[in-house]
């Protein structure tokens, strides 16, 4: 099913739309075995739910969605649970969990954009954009996106991965990285290389993108060949690197990321001689 973006919502809704309901970072699902579902009503006061914003998302075939954020303190109707939006993975077809991410990114946007970064004054929402504007000096506030570059280096039959001090125990994942202002990607990810890792890399080939709502990032992914030098963990950003032959490899990213899209569609070519 297609999910066609939007900004204005109909005037005149029919029917029941798809609710992405935020408590904070947690969406209200209903867990019924392996699956989950969101609901799918009116509008949320029908559960006696009273949203503090809302925001029209578009429309999933011919359901509209929408997001809506409530109170800290209320609790979920009977039936009913809040849950981060890592939970969701395998409960939920790649499309809704989409949807999700891209919800609460625009409820994060809304609620911390309500005043003017520039001059304090509170902002309203802009007509025909997803965006909010200030009544006083006309600043324009649209949704924050964060681009990271994530690089997989390959020596040979080889892959470079490491370890941040935040991952699981025993996980290792491709090095990463965000862009800073008048980067190009390419200049981000020798960068990153370099200063997590100390070595360079040559040859960087675009892989694919995935947007990760954790909190507003945009991963942009690539392989690369190593060039030269020796690996040196940065300290405080990399507890561990080394190269990985098939192995011999650690424990993987969960297969909901593009890093491990990216580490495993390698593997594929490493084997296939591609």
């Amino acid at each position: 099913m297609n999910f066609t973006p939007l900004i204005t919502p109909p005037e005149d809704l029919r029917g029941h739309a798809l609710w992405f309901t935020f408590q904070g970072v947690q969406v209200l699902i209903r867990r019924e075995g392996e699956h989950a579902s969101m609901p799918r009503l009116a509008h949320p006061r029908e559960m006696g739910l009273a949203p503090l914003r809302e925001q029209y998302l578009g429309a999933l075939g011919d359901m509209h969605c929408f997001a809506c954020e409530v109170e800290s303190d209320i609790a979920a109707p009977e039936g009913w649970t809040w849950s981060g939006l890592r939970g969701l993975f395998g409960l939920v077809d790649d499309t809704l969990f989409a949807l999700a991410g891209r919800a609460v990114q625009i409820i994060d946007w809304d609620r911390s954009h309500q005043f003017c970064g520039r001059c304090g004054t509170p902002t309203v929402i802009k007509t025909g954009e997803r965006a909010r504007q200030c009544p006083a000096c006309g600043q324009v506030h649209y949704p924050r996106l964060a681009p990271a570059v994530m690089a997989l280096v390959r020596r040979d039959n080889d892959l470079l991965l490491a370890r941040s001090p935040h991952f699981p125990p025993g996980m290792h994942s491709a090095l990463a990285g965000f862009v800073e202002p008048g980067e190009s990607l390419e200049q981000c990810l020798q960068r990153e290389v370099k200063e997590e890792v100390g070595i360079e890399v040559c040859n960087l080939r675009y892989f694919s993108s995935q947007p990760w709502p954790f909190p507003h990032s945009l991963m942009i992914a690539f392989n690369c060949d190593y060039a030269g030098g020796e690996i040196t963990p940065e300290p405080g950003e990399i507890e561990a690197a080394g190269w990985f032959g098939l192995d011999d490899l650690p424990l993987l990213p969960n297969p909901i990321s593009i890093a491990r899209r990216l580490i495993d569609a390698t593997i594929a070519q490493i084997r296939t001689g591609s």
